[in-house]
């Protein structure tokens, strides 16, 4: 295959069949070209804001990501020469955090928690106070900015060209933009088909919760704008051990992926809301990223020892 361009490299991922207790296929979108579905949004978010001359080749760039995201646009930022400032977690894994510096971005850390131990509100913050006090800077916002949930037309799309029929699409969410732009194309062609969110247990989005989050890449500490434009039928919330465990199951089929898509093949595995045989039936999942950027976590049994997750004898 031949490209014009590097960034030509995001999208068109493969479609995977993949055959378990319940056979669904799942989209591979570790196949982007920086690793993740997030390369879809900083794709399109650049390259839109640049042609609406809201960005320009000086402009400052600046989000609140510790993860896919993060390291994302710090690509397209190398891409097009643009500085990028990336407000990261303090628990930020030692792999996303030597990805973001190689690619050229500033990293500041949010040092504030919540309640419930999560960041986010204090890198938000921290994104509001810089931009009160510089110009020439544009926050990519990605909890918000309709570009990004946009950009998952392109995701949903594929999908609907690669099947002939679609019943189910479960998906992760963290700022639901995936959940947004794809569940709407989806639903555009096929109107029937039933969209299930999967959160996970300390994330905040579907219901109040007094639990910490661990995992990174699926669920966060509020509820992000991008939820309201999804269109999505059900949710499922699943704990970080069934997560983890179900990643280490994907690897005896030769599949390392990252917490998120084992807590979707859990889901696919465990929804109760199935209303019909299933053998009939074509049940579509999203593989948001590789599982290399979580050697240290979730494939490291003295992380799950340390934070508490139980993985029994994996």
């Amino acid at each position: 295959m031949k490209i014009q361009n590097i960034t030509d490299l995001i999208g068109n991922t493969p479609l995977l069949k993949v055959n378990d207790k319940i056979e669904y296929y799942a989209k591979l979108e570790g196949n982007n070209l920086f690793g993740s579905v997030k390369d879809r949004a900083a794709r399109y978010l650049i390259e839109s804001a640049y042609k609406d001359g809201i960005i320009k080749n000086d402009t400052v760039i600046i989000e609140s990501s510790s993860g896919n995201f993060g390291i994302a646009l710090a690509g397209m930022c190398k891409i097009k020469g643009n500085p990028f400032i990336c407000v990261v977690d303090p628990n930020i894994t030692e792999i996303n955090r030597k990805i973001i510096e190689l690619l050229g971005a500033q990293i500041v850390i949010a040092t504030k928690s919540d309640e419930n131990g999560n960041y986010v509100l204090d890198r938000i913050q921290i994104v509001k106070d810089y931009i009160s006090k510089h110009k020439n800077v544009y926050w990519t916002n990605q909890y918000q900015n309709r570009y990004v949930w946009k950009a998952y037309f392109s995701l949903g799309e594929e999908l609907c060209n690669e099947m002939e029929e679609i019943n189910y699409v479960f998906v992760a969410v963290s700022t639901c933009g995936t959940l947004a732009g794809t569940s709407r194309k989806i639903k555009e062609h096929f109107p029937n088909c039933r969209i299930i969110a999967v959160d996970i247990a300390g994330s905040q989005i579907f219901e109040k919760s007094n639990r910490q989050k661990h995992i990174s890449g699926i669920g966060t500490g509020f509820v992000p704008q991008n939820l309201q434009h999804a269109k999505y039928d059900d949710f499922i919330i699943i704990d970080e051990s069934d997560a983890i465990s179900e990643c280490r199951n994907l690897l005896l089929k030769g599949i390392m992926v990252g917490a998120s898509s084992g807590a979707v093949a859990y889901a696919i595995q465990n929804y109760g809301g199935y209303s019909e045989d299933l053998q009939t039936k074509k049940i579509v999942r999203l593989f948001p990223d590789r599982g290399e950027r979580y050697l240290d976590t979730i494939y490291n049994k003295e992380w799950c020892n340390k934070v508490g997750i139980d993985i029994g004898l994996l």
